[in-house]
C-alpha cells in the first residue's frame, strides 16, 4: 500500500535475479499468523490487510534467487549448494518476518490512525488499488515482465500521460524515491560492513572509503529507483480509476497516511539492513575460503 516499493536487497546490490517466464508467486510462503496477531491485533490485521507479508515472502524469494548473482560477482563457482542454502535460510519468511515485526515501531503509530488506514483497505477503492500492488509484486518475479513495464513506462513518457502526474504527486507525498534511494544506499552499506566484519578484505577499509564508494553509486541508484517505481505503479494502477488513485494520494498526504508510510519504510529498512549484513558476512566466508 503506502509503502510501495522498498527495494529488495538484490536490487540494491544490483544483482538482480534472473527469472524464467514460468516463475510462479507461489513459491514465497507467507508466514503464518505471529505473536504480533495476539499483541496488537489491529496493527497486525492492517499489516496484513496491506499485504506486507506478502510482500516479505515475495522479497525473500527475489532474494533468494539473487544470491546466484552474487556468487558469480564475487566467488565463481565456489558457493554451490551450501551457498544457496546459506541465501534461503538468511530469507527465510518467518526469520524476514520476524525482522519486521521487530523493527516495526508500535508507538509510531496511533489507534485511531491505524483505524483510519484500515477503513482504506476495507474499501472497494482500497481492495482495488492493494490489490493491484500485490499483482504486480507477483509479475514482477519474472525479469521479463519487468522489461515490459519499463518499455510501458516509456510509452506513458512519450505520450505524456496524464496518470504520470498523479505518480508525482503520490510519490512526493510518500517521500518515496528519496526513501527508496536512502535505502538502497545504506543496504550497501550494510553488506560491504558485513564483507569487512567477516574477513573478506586482507587489509582494513576504511569507513570513509567504503562510504565514498557507495555514495559514488547514488546517481545510478536514483536512476534505477525512479524507474523501477513508475514501472511498478503503472502495471500496479493500470486497473485503478483515476479517482481510486486520487483518494489514495489523499491518504498518503494525511497525518495517518505519514505516520504509518514512516513506520513501515523504517521498518523495512532494518529489516533488510539486517538481511544485508548477514549476507555480507555469510558472502565472507566463502571468499576467504576461495583463497585458500
Amino acid at each position: 500500500m503506502i509503502r510501495i516499493a522498498c527495494l529488495s536487497v538484490s536490487l540494491a546490490l544490483g544483482a538482480l535475479a534472473s527469472l524464467p517466464d514460468t516463475a510462479r508467486a507461489q513459491e514465497a510462503q507467507v508466514a503464518p499468523p505471529t505473536a504480533l496477531a495476539q499483541e496488537a491485533p489491529a496493527l497486525y490485521r492492517m499489516l496484513d490487510g496491506l499485504g506486507m507479508y506478502e510482500i516479505i515472502a515475495l522479497m525473500g524469494t527475489e532474494n533468494t534467487r539473487g544470491g546466484a548473482d552474487l556468487e558469480e560477482q564475487l566467488f565463481p563457482g565456489a558457493g554451490g549448494a551450501a551457498w544457496r542454502a546459506t541465501v534461503a535460510g538468511l530469507h527465510a519468511t518467518p526469520r524476514m518476518v520476524g525482522l519486521f515485526e521487530d523493527a516495526f515501531d508500535r508507538d509510531a503509530v496511533s489507534p485511531d490512525q491505524i483505524a483510519i488506514v484500515q477503513a482504506f483497505i476495507d474499501s472497494e477503492a482500497g481492495q482495488r488499488v492493494i490489490g493491484g500492488e500485490l499483482a504486480a509484486r507477483r509479475m514482477f518475479l519474472d525479469e521479463a515482465a519487468v522489461d515490459a513495464a519499463t518499455e510501458d513506462l516509456m510509452a506513458a513518457i512519450a505520450a505524456d500521460s496524464p496518470r504520470l502526474d498523479t505518480l508525482q504527486r503520490l510519490n512526493s507525498v510518500s517521500g518515496l524515491v528519496d526513501r527508496n534511494v536512502s535505502g538502497a544506499l545504506n543496504l550497501r552499506i550494510a553488506f560491504y560492513r558485513g564483507l569487512i566484519d567477516g574477513g573478506a578484505f586482507d587489509n582494513d577499509v576504511p569507513e570513509s572509503m567504503m562510504l565514498a564508494e557507495v555514495w559514488a553509486q547514488e546517481p545510478e541508484v536514483r536512476h534505477l529507483t525512479v524507474e523501477w517505481l513508475f514501472s511498478f505503479q503503472l502495471a500496479a494502477y493500470a486497473e485503478v480509476t483515476d479517482a481510486d488513485l486520487e483518494t489514495y494520494v489523499a491518504l498518503a498526504d494525511a497525518p495517518a497516511g505519514r505516520a504509518v508510510n514512516a513506520a513501515l519504510f523504517n521498518a523495512f529498512d532494518e529489516m533488510l539492513a539486517s538481511l544485508s549484513y548477514d549476507l555480507g558476512v555469510a558472502a565472507a566466508g566463502f571468499i576467504v575460503g576461495e583463497d585458500t
